[in-house]
């Protein structure tokens, strides 16, 4: 598994499927990662087949992040701290954690976010990945139908923020060279409650509007 692969906690859900196969089209060296290695190893295959790329594998959560230059975690959040938790030895220097969770609560009104004492996930998680670890929040407004389309071109942005500015710009990187997706770098970690509100804002009109597509744009603000 070379160092400069990406990998994805929890990758056989619905966001990271998405998020492996475009990564994959996009050249990347991609490992799903689940609880179960065989899971992880049948998905990727799965995946390789729907995507047309042979790029893609699958093993344990562990070995993927231990393999792995880029650890995204693609988990739902009511399972984020115990994964991350689970896996806190396996992140050593050099690695970069990018989170892709929301803590939504689905209620008969819609989606509403979850109040924890940090304000957002990202706070919530930053303090249980080692601290000498990168923290990175990306992907969190993207519609995972969406991405598992992957035929469909994305034609919208992808909010980046962190505290470390060099690897912000890594998985800045990253993000564009996904077909028709653009980074749109908005700041520290302080801006993690916004966009985490802005994906429980785009489902609810998603359901308002009957699409299960609908994302984000930003119009007259370069490129």
């Amino acid at each position: 598994m070379s160092q400069e692969s990406i990998g994805l906690i929890g990758g056989t859900g619905p966001q990271g499927r998405g998020l492996a196969m475009r990564l994959a089209q996009a050249g990347f060296r991609v490992w799903v990662g689940s609880r179960s290695p065989e899971r992880a190893k049948e998905t990727a295959a799965s995946l390789n087949t729907q995507a047309g790329t042979t790029n893609i594998e699958g093993a344990g959560n562990a070995e993927v992040v231990a393999g792995s230059k880029y650890v995204l975690l693609t988990v739902p959040f009511d399972s984020a701290v115990q994964t991350v938790e689970g896996l806190s030895g396996h992140f050593t220097a050099g690695k970069v954690f990018v989170d892709v969770t929301v803590p939504l609560r689905f209620e008969k009104g819609g989606p509403t976010i979850v109040e924890l004492p940090e304000g957002s996930a990202s706070a919530h998680l930053r303090r249980i990945v080692p601290e000498g670890i990168p923290f990175v929040g990306a992907f969190k407004t993207l519609p995972a139908h969406l991405l598992e389309h992957v035929y469909t071109p994305l034609e919208c942005d992808t909010f980046v923020f962190g505290d470390d500015e060099s690897a912000k710009a890594e998985v800045m990187e990253i993000a564009r060279r996904i077909p028709t997706l653009r980074p749109v770098d908005v700041g520290d970690l302080g801006a993690a409650p916004f966009v985490e509100g802005m994906t429980a804002l785009v489902i609810r009109i998603n359901r308002t509007l009957k699409s299960r597509e609908g994302r984000y744009r930003i119009v007259g603000a370069g490129s």
